[in-house]
């Protein structure tokens, strides 16, 4: 039975967390696997990394802890709660299989390292474990599948850098861990919806890095296909609307995300310009982003007058997506993050820091809050003993149906993070039914009310809706009535979980709050997202994906050394904020299955972004300071960055990965001098000659398409890919190779392209059941077969305006 203490307050309990029992086994090097095997670590598994003799680049990522043998801060935080043992894979192939099939869930990246030929060996050996997740940077066919690659070439070719920088370039290019996380969400997610569907068999899924990738910038094709799409604006400007950057106050950052006419008019207000909120030539996004730079200068001058403090509280009031854009000291000193245990203590040996804790927040269940890494081959000798004894799960053939096939799931989501995080469950195979209403549709169908919208139902014709809620049923309740409140409480009553992203005042008003849902189901997984969670004093803060991203301070740490802070998209908190939330909310129905229990998730969006901060986060923790951005050079490689090629806006990443992909750049780019030059044989060498590399690659890439160049690098076993634009990506002859692009018909609309999950099973995509419901399709078919009401009850309803398949103006409806 689920307990008021079923929350985020209530500590972990080590004898409840939620994959006690499991044995993970985590092989392989890289940030999407560290990441995977550190969320099942730190909700209890026992997850065993396989460490090669030779040493993992990562643990060389700065920040350094102290010791005589200086290891990655950021390496520590991602190996928490893990047991080590080491292998030489040619000598002790036998072993590891041994050691592999006494294991649950199987994290398989070797390929990253050593490309697909690697898994002609399978670790899981001939009986399959019952879960195998496989890491590959593009795929298993395809024809970048033999591609060299790194997350930021991965990032380069998903779409996820071309828009963000200054117009003429470079584009940005954010930290590698980024790119990780997002991949190692995704995989888990993946192998907990596996293992909570383990009764039906074995499955193991093949993940594509690339793919997982492009679940960041997603939104950006639906864009492309409304023909909204915006070429590269400029630092801190996306899609059309403005303003959306970052501002210095009289004391410390700003941030703000002005979207709506009335959001503009609450800063007019604000800065003391209220004769602007009326004036037709700032009336809409576009108006406002044809006059940025003025804007711009007008902001810059208005908000040095007060502190970022005083102007959070003054706009804020005013209903105005507002945040601070703290530095990492001020972040890790905000109360709002201190209170939830936002941070948390990393030790590795002797040394102890802060990093940002697993934002899967469910109470007893987990995260722990902070661990230890461990020490190289700490656990050999039990692995190699009385560890090969264990008898695990077995799985009865391989599953053929999908793993959540059978939960049940209210979706009373809109926008982005929302529906994203409950399209992963839909696309796991959970039924989920979505809810919306006829006079307040899902803000994704459009938010301009105008005749148009109606008479034309442009409320079905918007791409982004349509990507985002596929292998959904769509009904239409009218919540703001008692008639459809309580319609909502008896599917509530048959279903595993409702998940939902008001802010954080809209479901109490309504009298539908977590306590009366669960009147109506104590087994109930309820996941509440708002921006900064629910109960705090900054709950109620509006908020958009981007807002998110300026939260967390992360564009005080991004773009180039010489230019403003920088957010690295339209709306990066939303795609991040789903993955997490979708993955927790897998997480928390594992754990129903497995003990009865419901729980409240309380999520922070913001709190979902801190991971990305980690290693600023960790060198403000580790050092008392944070080094100043760096642009797009890595702290390990050398070459790395993004060059023009020959055509207009071409650009491509090159990441030299070690000596032996310098020495193959040198016989590509015709340099036999800088091949034989015996400083620049190795990364510290190159580090410290950035300047002269950089002048070679930028003179060799100007001379060429970015494609050819492309090419011509991995023939040679480089790490590099271009920088596609979305709709230059929407043609990529990669992802249509591999079908990932489907083309879909849907009413109203007719054909369209939608993605795929980036992980696949039999070297299949998951299928696309369901295209987006038009608003309130399944209402009659849903209440009919759910609650048993006749045909001339549904008529009634629709009579009534409780349910309804058109949209139509607020204006007139019934009081509750």
């Amino acid at each position: 039975m689920a307990t008021q203490g079923d929350s985020i307050e209530q500590a972990p309990d080590p004898a409840r967390l939620a994959l006690r029992g499991l044995r993970v086994l985590e092989i392989g090097t890289g940030p999407a696997l560290a990441y995977t095997g550190k969320l099942f670590a730190d909700f209890g598994a026992e997850v065993v990394k396989v460490e090669a003799l030779g040493a993992d680049a990562w643990e060389r990522m700065p920040p350094l802890l102290d010791g005589p043998e200086p290891r990655s801060a950021l390496w520590a935080w991602l190996h928490t709660n893990k047991r080590s043992v080491t292998a030489d894979p040619a000598q002790d192939a036998a072993w590891l299989q041994q050691l592999a099939q006494t294991c649950d869930v199987v994290l398989d990246a070797r390929a990253l390292d050593e490309g697909l030929a690697v898994l002609e060996r399978p670790i899981a050996g001939a009986q399959p474990v019952p879960v195998e997740i496989v890491f590959t940077w593009f795929g298993e066919d395809g024809p970048y599948s033999h591609y060299a690659g790194s997350e930021a070439v991965c990032r380069a070719l998903s779409g996820a850098v071309f828009n963000s920088g200054p117009v003429e370039g470079p584009p940005h290019m954010p930290h590698e861990l980024q790119a990780g996380i997002a991949a190692g969400l995704v995989a888990f997610s993946a192998a907990v919806a596996a293992w909570t569907g383990r009764a039906d068999g074995s499955r193991r899924y093949v993940l594509s890095v690339h793919e997982a990738v492009f679940g960041t910038v997603e939104m950006e094709a639906g864009m492309v296909q409304d023909g909204r799409h915006a070429p590269r604006l400029g630092v801190n400007r996306f899609c059309g609307t403005h303003p959306t950057g970052i501002y210095a106050t009289a004391q410390g950052w700003i941030g703000i995300f002005t979207h709506t006419l009335a959001q503009w008019g609450a800063l007019c207000e604000a800065i003391g310009r209220p004769e602007l909120a009326q004036d037709p030539r700032y009336a809409n996004g576009a108006e406002r982003m044809a006059r940025a730079d003025e804007i711009d200068a007008m902001l810059r001058a208005a908000l040095l007058t007060r502190t970022a403090q005083a102007w959070f509280e003054e706009l804020g009031a005013r209903k105005h997506p507002t945040v601070l854009v703290p530095t990492m000291a001020e972040l890790l000193a905000q109360d709002v993050h201190r209170g939830r245990h936002a941070f948390v203590p990393v030790t590795a040996g002797a040394a102890r820091c802060e990093g940002p804790t697993v934002p899967l927040r469910l109470g007893a269940a987990g995260p722990l809050r902070g661990g230890a890494a461990p020490t190289r081959g700490a656990d050999d000798a039990h692995y190699r003993g009385a560890g090969l004894l264990r008898m695990p799960t077995r799985a009865a053939g391989t599953a053929q149906r999908l793993p959540l096939a059978g939960i049940t799931i209210v979706d009373l989501t809109m926008g982005w993070a929302g529906p994203l995080a409950a399209r992963t469950a839909a696309d796991l195979g959970a039924e989920v039914i979505k809810v919306e209403s006829a006079v307040y549709p899902d803000w994704w169908r459009g938010a301009n009310f105008t005749e148009e919208f109606y008479r034309e139902r442009l409320y079905e014709k918007n791409s982004n809706f349509n990507l985002m809620n596929r292998n959904k049923r769509g009904i239409t309740l009218d919540l703001a009535r008692a008639e459809g409140r309580q319609l909502l409480l008896q599917l509530v009553a048959q279903a595993d979980a409702v998940i939902e992203n008001y802010s954080a005042e809209v479901l109490p008003k309504l009298g539908l709050d977590d306590a009366a849902l669960r009147a109506v189901n104590e087994r109930l997984v309820m996941v509440s997202m708002p921006a900064f969670g629910i109960g705090n004093a900054w709950s109620d803060t509006r908020a958009y994906g981007g807002t998110l991203e300026q939260a967390t301070g992360l564009p005080l740490y991004t773009g180039h050394a010489d230019g403003p802070p920088a957010m690295t998209s339209y709306a990066y908190g939303d795609p991040v904020g789903g993955l997490n939330a979708g993955a927790a909310l897998l997480l928390a129905l594992h754990v129903q299955r497995e003990t009865g229990r419901g729980m409240q998730l309380n999520l922070s969006q913001v709190e979902a972004m801190l991971p990305m901060a980690a290693p600023f986060v960790l060198a403000q923790s580790v050092h008392g300071a944070v080094p100043p951005r760096t642009g797009n050079s890595h702290p390990l490689h050398a070459p790395h960055g993004c060059w023009r090629c020959a055509g207009p806006d071409d650009w491509i990443v090159v990441s030299v990965r070690d000596d032996g992909q310098w020495q193959a750049l040198c016989s590509v780019l015709d340099r036999p001098d800088l091949a034989s030059d015996a400083g620049l044989a190795q990364a510290q060498g190159r580090l410290a000659q950035q300047g002269r590399l950089d002048t070679a690659m930028a003179a060799w890439a100007a001379a060429r398409g970015a494609d050819a160049a492309m090419q011509q690098l991995q023939q040679a076993g480089v790490s590099a890919g271009v920088v596609r634009s979305i709709p230059r990506l929407m043609d990529d002859p990669h992802l249509h190779a591999r079908g990932f692009w489907q083309r879909l018909e849907r009413a109203h609309v007719g054909a369209y392209l939608s993605g795929s999950t980036p992980f696949r099973a039999d070297g299949r995509p998951l299928p696309i059941r369901q295209v987006a419901p038009t608003l309130g399709e399944h209402t009659a078919q849903v209440l009919g077969e759910r609650l048993g009401l006749t045909a001339a009850q549904l008529d009634a309803l629709e009579q009534q305006g409780i349910t309804g398949r058109s949209a139509r103006p607020r204006t007139g409806r019934a009081a509750a």
